[in-house]
C-alpha cells in the first residue's frame, strides 16, 4: 500500500491542468461569416470592386426645392389641364354654377383620375382666391413641383448604366418651351433637364401641358447657380456643349455627343449668357440653310438630342 502511495505522489508540487483550453477548443467558433466578409473569398473581392465603382458615382441628393402651388382659372383652361394630366390636388366649383358641358366634363375628369378633392365654394371666395380673375366658376389647384438636384440626373443615368444625356436651359423663360424640351428629352432617351432657380421658366401647369405627360417620368432639376452646376458636371467627366449661332463647329461634326454630355440651350434672340458660354467645352451651331436667325429652345434641343440619340443608337 505504501509503495502504491509512492507511485501516486511521484510528481512534485500541485498538478497543473489545461486551464479549460481543451474544453474551449472543443467549443464552436460561432456561425460561419458570409462569403462577402471572408478574407480572400471571390465574393469578397467582387463586393469590394463593386464598392470601388460606386465611389465614382455621385450619391443621389435631394435639394432642388419645391415650387409654389398654382391655380388654373377658367372653364376651358381647367378642362384642358385635366385632359393633359396636369397634377392637381383640388377642384373648386362655384355654388349654384350653371352646369354646362365644360363643367360636367371637368367634374367627370376629376372623378375618373381620383385623388382630386372636389370643393364647393361661394363666388366671393373664388374671387378672393384668384385675385378677381374671371374664373367662370372653376378653379384647379396644382400642387408644388418637386425639383430634383442636378446631381440626381447623373446618378439616374449611372443607375441605368448609360452615359448621361442632359439638357440645361439658360435664360429660357417661357414654360411652354420648358415643356417642349422635357418632351424631347423623354423622346430621345435623355436623363433630365436643368433650369436655373431665378429668371427662368419653372414647371408650371403650362409646362406640364406642353410636355404631354412626359414630365411625370423625366426629372427637372433646379440649380441655384447654373454656371457652378455646369462646372460640377465637368469635374464629373461630362462634356458641356453650348448651342450658339456663331459656334465653332456644326453639331454633325461633334463626336462628344457619343459620350456623357450636357447640352446647354440659351434663350431665343439672346442665346447663351457670357459666363455660361465661357464654361462650355464646345460651342456648336445648328446649320440652317433656310436662313432663319434662330430657333426656339424646344426645337433646338430636339434637333441636338436627335443627333445624340442617332450616334448612340
Amino acid at each position: 500500500m505504501a509503495a502504491n502511495n509512492r507511485r501516486m505522489s511521484g510528481k512534485k508540487g500541485a498538478q497543473v491542468g489545461s486551464g479549460g483550453q481543451r474544453r474551449r477548443g472543443l467549443e464552436g467558433k460561432g456561425p460561419t461569416p458570409p462569403a462577402e466578409m471572408r478574407k480572400g473569398h471571390a465574393k469578397q473581392r467582387a463586393a469590394q470592386a463593386k464598392a470601388r465603382r460606386a465611389q465614382g458615382r455621385p450619391q443621389q441628393r435631394r435639394g432642388g426645392g419645391r415650387s409654389s402651388s398654382e391655380l388654373v382659372v377658367g372653364r376651358n383652361p381647367v378642362v384642358e389641364a385635366l385632359r393633359e394630366g396636369v397634377p392637381a390636388s383640388t377642384l373648386y366649383v362655384q355654388q349654384f354654377i350653371d352646369n354646362d358641358e365644360r363643367v360636367r366634363e371637368a367634374l367627370q375628369l376629376a372623378a375618373e383620375r381620383g385623388g382630386i378633392n372636389l370643393m364647393e365654394a361661394p363666388r366671393p371666395e373664388l374671387d378672393r382666391m384668384t385675385n378677381g380673375l374671371n374664373h367662370q366658376g372653376l378653379v384647379l389647384q396644382v400642387p408644388p413641383y418637386e425639383y430634383a438636384h442636378p446631381e440626381d440626373l447623373v446618378a439616374g443615368a449611372h443607375d441605368e448604366d448609360e452615359d448621361p444625356l442632359i439638357v440645361a436651359l439658360d435664360g429660357v423663360t417661357d414654360p411652354r418651351n420648358l415643356g417642349a424640351v422635357v418632351r424631347s428629352v423623354s423622346a430621345f432617351g435623355g436623363h433630365g433637364v436643368v433650369v436655373p432657380e431665378r429668371r427662368a421658366a419653372g414647371m408650371t401647369a403650362g409646362a406640364w401641358k406642353t410636355s404631354a405627360g412626359t414630365a411625370a417620368r423625366t426629372p427637372v432639376a433646379r440649380a441655384t447657380n447654373l454656371t457652378r452646376a455646369l462646372e460640377a458636371y465637368k469635374k464629373a467627366g461630362i462634356v458641356v456643349v453650348g448651342l450658339a449661332a456663331d459656334g465653332e463647329a456644326e453639331i454633325g461634326e461633334l463626336d462628344a455627343l457619343e459620350g456623357p454630355v450636357v447640352i446647354v440651350v440659351g434663350s431665343e434672340g439672346k442665346g447663351l449668357s457670357r459666363l455660361v458660354g465661357e464654361t462650355c467645352d464646345f460651342r456648336v451651331r445648328i446649320p440652317m440653310p433656310g436662313g432663319a436667325e434662330s430657333l426656339n429652345a424646344g426645337v433646338a434641343a430636339g434637333i441636338v438630342l436627335y443627333e445624340a440619340a442617332r450616334r448612340r443608337g
